[in-house]
């Protein structure tokens, strides 16, 4: 096969590319939905696959529509603008069922009614890349170009609240300005119920003048300036000093949750209050029980937990989220209720987990390695004593991989069922799919 050829797209892969069959080899094609016929170009070839670039539509597909943003296709930050909200639910759907099937060999009694919410304007957190590009024109703000490590001429963002995209090409003028633009390779966005937060990661210290135009930009667009010289923990407030604090809120639960900006956080709000809602009635914890909260972060589900629960254990493996953590929770009233600990969940042990004493419930909400050694554990002491296996498990996961794999652990050797599964619409646009799974000794 050689040059340009037309395909029928018969489904779509987990990173929402089109799927046809020709002379025995599969074609991935970037941008075409199910359904549709198109004329496609390969630009890498394999043995038993090819990737594709969409060069034309010949018979679009009905959930096809135009993608709102003008740099869709370019930019990387979304790849699915192409089909409607309902397909791309539907297709992330479709491939958490696909990774459960065929990588933990295990099915769903019942699935979930898929969560989605605002499809623009959702993302509160963000990482947008800086490069001063002489040829380009001057500074280029935003995020990578797709499969590139080019920074996208981005001139708005329909994805990011529009007070912030209107604040891309301003942002551009101030680098630009500074006399450290070249020593400047990131803003990191973090969004809270009162505040805007940049955090600029700096290679260099800004000049004396530098500062002076910060100060000018914060105060003229209301956002405040942080400063990162290093690592994360390196993050300190530059102006205004007496800005407010970062926090988000959990109303339903009356918790308000202060988070620096570097801290993990999710990208989208709204979804968040409606994801813990949902875990939590799933959970179903009982006034009377002991419930654990397994990568726990800053307590984002232990708090709301401890509403509801005797008692509430967090365990989280960063010691500086430990410690947010327990002053949310005191922040909030629920320090009697809600406690933390400090441990590496990714080297968890029968032995090491026994030290937390039995937990009727169990909420495990791990980053995309997923949890299983925690998994492990967990089976194995509730195999060597049924009063160590809890009544439930909900697992909420961001990467479906790694929740089935987890998922045939749980099945397979320890006789768990899989009572109900899901998705979440996290991250409309884009291939990420979050999800949600409830298991129940079998």
């Amino acid at each position: 096969m050689s040059g340009s050829y037309e395909l029928l797209i018969e489904s779509v892969d987990h990173e929402a590319r089109g799927v046809a069959h020709i002379d025995g080899k599969v074609i991935f094609v970037d941008g075409a939905l199910p359904g549709e016929t198109v004329l496609a170009s390969p630009y890498r070839k394999k043995a038993k696959y090819e990737n594709a670039q969409l060069i034309e539509v010949l018979q679009p597909g009905g959930s096809r529509i135009a993608p709102q943003c003008p740099h869709y296709g370019i930019c990387g930050g979304c790849s699915m603008q192409h089909a409607d909200v309902r397909t791309q639910v539907a297709i992330k759907q479709r491939v958490l069922e696909d990774n459960l099937r065929f990588i933990g060999r295990v099915e769903p009694e019942t699935l979930l009614r898929a969560i989605h919410g605002p499809s623009w304007g959702y993302r509160y957190r963000a990482r947008l890349s800086v490069r001063h590009i002489a040829k380009k024109g001057g500074v280029l703000v935003g995020f990578h170009e797709k499969k590139s490590s080019f920074v996208a001429d981005m001139r708005q963002c329909h994805v990011l609240p529009p007070r912030i995209s209107a604040l891309l090409l301003p942002l551009r003028a101030l680098v630009s300005g500074l006399s450290i633009r070249d020593r400047m390779p990131q803003f990191e966005l973090a969004i809270g119920s009162r505040v805007d937060a940049l955090v600029l990661r700096i290679l260099e210290a800004p000049s004396r003048e530098d500062e002076d135009q910060l100060k000018r930009f914060a105060e003229l667009h209301k956002v405040q300036f942080w400063l990162q010289s290093k690592g994360p923990e390196t993050a300190v407030p530059f102006w205004p000093l007496d800005g407010a604090p970062l926090s988000y809120e959990l109303p339903e639960f009356n918790v308000t949750m202060p988070f620096k900006p570097t801290d993990f956080t999710q990208v989208n709000h709204q979804i968040n209050e409606v994801l813990v809602s949902r875990a939590l009635r799933l959970l179903d914890a009982q006034p009377q029980e002991r419930v654990g909260d397994f990568f726990c972060g800053l307590g984002n589900f232990t708090l709301p937990l401890a509403r509801q629960a005797r008692e509430v254990v967090g365990v989280e493996g960063s010691v500086p989220l430990v410690n947010r953590a327990r002053d949310n929770a005191a922040l909030n009233g629920l320090a009697g209720k809600a406690v933390f600990q400090a441990a590496n969940l990714f080297e968890a042990t029968p032995e090491t987990l026994v030290k937390l004493g039995r937990f009727e419930r169990i909420l495990i909400d791990p980053p995309r390695e997923g949890a299983l050694e925690l998994i492990k554990a967990i089976g194995i002491l509730g195999q060597g004593d049924a009063t160590w296996k809890p009544r439930r498990i909900v697992y909420v996961s961001c990467n479906p991989a790694s929740l089935a794999r987890d998922a045939g652990v749980l099945h397979h050797e320890f006789g768990y069922a899989l009572k109900s599964a899901g998705v979440v619409n996290m991250f409309p646009h884009t291939s990420h799919v979050e999800s949600m799974a409830v298991f129940e000794p079998g």
